[in-house]
């Protein structure tokens, strides 16, 4: 922990080239006593650091020198970042070759200890984005698609709807996002910021013109607040419920985060209970009353009068199914453990 603690340190100082004593606890999260400890073990090891007294003092390291431990490629210092994405998404990017020259140079700067400790991490630790029973998309046009984004060039774009019709796209392509296994472009057409389903893509064209990104444009924010909008443009049905406080705690795992934060956003003050009146957005009718099944005892409709209805008759049927003791001539035989020579299954795991 220490050593990549003393390497931060470095590499931040590398990169300021002076910070205070404060400002460095607070990057790297420790006590200015941590820092100063640090700074004292880089010094003894012949780290040309310097320290400087008054009000613009602070520590800095000697004009010119530099550790190796960074020499890194643009390319390389970005495979680095996305290293979590994994082999494939970094060799649809055209990063696999700039990923295992960073690995290696990361490694070959590494104290013996921490160099076993890293190619260990390989072996015990792995990274699989796409969900189950999911395989990949063809995404041939990827690389393009990165090198656009990379150099801010404008592209023509060959695209099928999903209606399966077909259409041209004039884009600015602004970044890609790989959600769960599946490529999305985020582009500006026409002044309105899209995602285009790299899959869906059929022509990629890059024309000589470059584009400036839109002002105070981030791509994480973007995508965040993008996949909010969409789940709420599925909600066009609302319901009136009264909710138990851990009927309303629980309302994101019945009907979905987004959901319940809006939900939870329209809450009335408690009555003496605790319980709170909130307005709820779904699909409609059956999901409605689906999800709130799930919420048992803990939820009272309020409108409307069908959901309402419906909800109830559902609370007797299962009552009644379930009133008094089951059939005598009900048996319900002990599971079986599998012979001791069968080999462990992993499709129960998935």
């Amino acid at each position: 922990m220490r050593s990549s603690r003393l390497t931060a340190l470095l590499l931040y100082l590398q990169a300021v080239r002076r910070a205070t004593a404060p400002e460095l606890a607070a990057e790297l999260e420790v006590s200015l006593r941590t820092v100063r400890r640090d700074i004292a073990a880089l010094q003894d090891a012949g780290v040309p650091l310097w320290t400087e007294p008054g009000r613009h003092g602070g520590v800095r390291l000697t004009d010119g020198w530099r550790t190796d431990l960074d020499g890194l490629t643009g390319d390389e210092a970005a495979a680095l970042l996305l290293a979590g994405a994994g082999p494939q998404i970094l060799a649809g990017l055209g990063l696999a070759t700039a990923a295992a020259t960073a690995r290696t140079k990361v490694l070959a700067a590494l104290p013996p200890r921490p160099r076993v400790h890293a190619g260990q991490v390989q072996q015990r630790f792995l990274l699989d984005a796409p969900g189950w029973f999911r395989r990949s998309e063809p995404v041939p046009h990827l690389s393009a698609l990165a090198e656009a984004v990379w150099a801010a060039r404008r592209l023509d774009l060959g695209y099928t709807r999903r209606d399966g019709g077909a259409t041209t796209r004039r884009v600015d392509p602004l970044g890609l996002v790989c959600k769960a296994g599946t490529w999305y472009l985020v582009a500006c057409h026409r002044g309105r910021i899209l995602s285009y389903r790299v899959a869906r893509i059929t022509r990629v064209a890059s024309r000589a013109e470059t584009f400036a990104r839109p002002a105070g444009f981030e791509l994480a924010t973007w995508w965040h607040d993008a996949g909010d909008d969409f789940a709420r443009s599925l909600m066009r049905w609302t319901c009136r419920l009264r909710l138990s406080p851990e009927a309303l705690a629980g309302l994101r795992h019945a009907v979905g985060p987004v959901a319940a934060r809006d939900a939870q956003a329209t809450a009335s003050p408690p009555d003496s209970g605790g319980w709170r009146v909130v307005d709820l957005s779904t699909e409609g009718f059956e999901v409605a009353l689906g999800q709130l099944r799930d919420l048992g005892a803990g939820v009272e409709v309020l409108a409307p009068a069908d959901l309402r209805a419906a909800l109830a008759a559902e609370a007797r049927r299962i009552a009644d199914r379930n009133a008094g003791l089951p059939p005598p001539s009900t048996s319900f035989p002990a599971p079986s453990s599998p012979p001791l020579s069968s080999p462990p299954s992993t499709a129960a795991s998935r």
